[in-house]
């Protein structure tokens, strides 16, 4: 019978998917409109705050706004066009992390990693923050106080507590409750652009004589650098307006096939309609002649003078509002994914890669959903900072994706009749995103731009640790390797040929993940513990469904068969021992789950089973052991103790460098000793 708690979790997040069914990825993958409306909400939901900020930092040059919608047009399509090629060199996703990685190197992978991952936690707050300035802004002044008394923050961190449990559930699931909001948002926003443009339509030429008239002005009172100065820091400041273009390459497992068209198609749409609505709500800014006011954003300001009543105001601003909601979800389905991935190259703990029963990256979600609240409480919610660390970190990706993109053009010269072409386009988004990088860092470093550069360095220095930590413990298991050449010149024997599996005989049943050292030695740990007790074992292997082996409808089956092939290793090399040997397998997201079914059922076969399972021992246990190395062997050993089944857990003890000779010398015995 389920727990009260099992019943909640069931209601809120929904029951397991059956990962068996051959169309389930078909059911959880999203064609490319789904994909606009999960990934490009990111994008076309900056041009909220992106415009308004490059438009405040023009001051009274409004006249360069023409220019900044021009600028900013060309950008979002260059980097749009540039990321295009990342999706087609890196179908698989992992975005700026994996480019990284793969072109210039690990190290520098880890630091676009933790970039990344900064800016989807920013994602988040940026996002329903912003969400929360556009609804203050046409609310009735008098509860404005509410503001300032810091309500605001506190439902921002109500919404990011449901969008947890919304990607708890899925991420199409969630997707599907929110995108009658990205419609909205867009219908909204085609009619406020072209009412601004009809009903403003005879006041082209007035607008562009003043245009002209005031750029005559400012080029000769501050001359040609002195405009360029004003240009580049309104180009700079509107750096957020950018910030979602990279999601689509980092989120492409969950593109419906074929995944590489689905993902080009989709970069396509944010582009289109970022470029468009960035840019054009710019150039309104300009044709209506809106101006900062306290209390309001821009677009409160553009909405208000196009002029169509008090609820047209209200409409647009809820449709911004409720979008922006729905771009947080770029942090919830994005940033997990980009932790997954370097939690397989062991920058950051190996449980991020795990998926739940709901095929959700459960810890990551939680983890970014906690990271986000904690940069609310940090910052108190001022979007001005929020910005500025979000648009650091997106540009220090940005950067290295083109640095990496432009080395793998030059480097595919003999093979590629169009890798000059490349390496103009890359160079060209290279300069831009370097630009942008520098002048935001220089001119807002001490604005809020040192917060995002103390939290990315520290959490790039975490990985490191990691990365060198579970590097050591690889090191200190290779001598387990000297026990696997050792059982293969079959230096250990019970004697005999072996017979046939008997029920009614002692039989040993060992837990095994990959074919190595930690497994064999388990193995040759129960017939130095249990000397002529077991003439016969049974293998017991479960292959974990996590994010890196559901990338695709045959993912699951691969993986089945690989699980397989690992049982089947184990149990010829136990034959070659004088052992009778059988294997039972399953594949799952809850591997102790799944163990526990199969070691019931094995043990309904063989009723006197011992259950043996191996764990990694060291000689000091620390707090962060527990966390960076799974417990399935306890996990297991308890569920089946309840049953009332025997187990015992064999320890396999870390060796340091310096005991290797030890193990050498005693290759073909279980190692001794208690150093760690």
């Amino acid at each position: 019978m389920p727990t009260t708690l099992q019943k909640v979790k069931r209601i809120v997040i929904g029951g397991p998917r059956d990962f068996m069914d051959p169309h389930l990825f078909q059911k959880v993958s999203l064609i490319a409109f789904f994909a606009w409306v999960g990934l490009g909400a990111d994008g076309l939901s900056s041009s909220s705050y992106g415009p308004d900020e490059a438009y405040r930092a023009l001051g009274s040059h409004t006249e360069m706004a023409i220019f900044l919608a021009l600028a900013t047009a060309i950008t979002v399509f260059v980097i749009s066009f540039a990321y295009s090629r990342i999706v087609e060199h890196f179908p698989f996703g992992g975005g700026g992390f994996v480019v990284a990685t793969k072109t210039l190197g690990p190290s520098f992978g880890v630091v676009s990693g933790c970039a990344l991952l900064v800016d989807y936690v920013l994602t988040i707050t940026v996002s329903v923050t912003s969400g929360m300035d556009q609804i203050f802004s046409f609310i009735p002044p008098d509860l404005h106080v509410w503001h300032g008394m810091r309500l605001a923050p506190v439902l921002v961190g109500l919404a990011i507590i449901v969008l947890l449990l919304l990607n708890l559930r899925g991420v199409k699931e969630s997707i599907g409750l929110l995108m009658p909001i990205f419609l909205f948002f867009v219908v909204t926003h085609i009619v406020l652009l072209a009412g601004a443009f009809i009903t403003r339509a005879g006041h082209v030429p007035e607008v562009a004589s003043k245009v002209a008239t005031d750029l005559h002005t400012g080029w000769t009172t501050l001359g040609l650098g002195g405009l360029f100065i004003i240009f580049a820091r309104g180009y700079s400041r509107g750096a957020g307006t950018y910030t979602g273009i990279e999601a689509v390459s980092n989120g492409m497992p969950i593109m419906r096939e074929p995944q590489v068209a689905t993902g080009k198609r989709t970069m396509a749409y944010m582009a289109l309609s970022l470029a468009v609505t960035a840019g054009g709500i710019l150039i309104c800014y300009l044709l209506v002649g809106a101006t900062p006011e306290p209390g309001k954003t821009m677009n409160a300001v553009l909405v208000e003078r196009v002029g169509f009543g008090q609820w047209f105001v209200v409409v647009t601003l809820v449709a911004e509002a409720a979008l922006l909601f729905v771009a947080a979800q770029t942090g919830f389905i994005d940033g997990p994914r980009v932790m997954s991935n370097m939690a397989v190259d062991s920058w950051l703990p190996r449980r991020f890669s795990a998926l739940s029963e709901r095929l959700t990256m459960h810890y990551g979600v939680i983890l970014i959903a906690l990271a986000s609240i904690g940069i609310l409480v940090l910052t108190g919610g001022r979007i001005e900072t929020l910005v500025t660390m979000y648009s650091i970190n997106v540009f220090i990706t940005f950067s290295l994706s083109e640095i990496g993109m432009c080395r793998l053009s030059v480097n595919e010269r003999g093979t590629d009749p169009k890798w000059k072409f490349n390496l103009s386009l890359h160079s060209v988004g290279l300069l831009m995103c370097l630009s942008i990088l520098t002048l935001l860092v220089v001119e807002k470093f001490f604005q809020g731009g040192w917060v995002t550069v103390v939290i990315t360095t520290t959490l790039i220095g975490l990985c490191f640790l990691i990365h060198r930590y579970y590097r050591s413990v690889q090191q200190r298991l290779a001598d387990l390797a000297v026990l696997t050449r050792a059982m293969e010149r079959q230096e250990v024997q019970t004697g005999g040929p072996p017979g046939r599996m008997d029920p009614a005989k002692p039989t040993a049943v060992l837990l095994v993940n990959d074919y190595g050292g930690i497994g064999l030695h388990s193995l040759l740990m129960i017939f130095k513990l249990f000397p002529d007790v077991f003439k016969q074992v049974v293998f017991v292997s479960v292959g974990a469904i996590d994010s890196q082996s559901f990338k695709g409808a045959g993912q699951v089956e691969r993986l089945k068969a690989s699980t397989e092939e690992v049982v089947e290793k184990y149990a010829a090399l136990a034959r070659h021992m004088g052992l009778a040997a059988a294997g039972v397998t399953a594949v799952g997201t809850e591997v102790v789950s799944e163990a526990e079914k199969l070691c019931m059922q094995v043990a309904k076969e063989y009723p006197h089973a011992t259950f043996f399972a191996g764990k990694l021992i060291f000689a000091r246990e620390k707090w962060y052991h527990r966390f960076l190395h799974n417990d399935t062997a306890f996990a297991v050993e308890r569920r089946l103790q309840w049953q009332g089944l025997p187990v015992v857990v064999v320890p396999v003890r870390v060796f340091a460098p310096g005991k290797r000779k030890t193990v050498e010398a005693k290759a073909g015995a279980a190692p001794e000793g208690n150093d760690q």
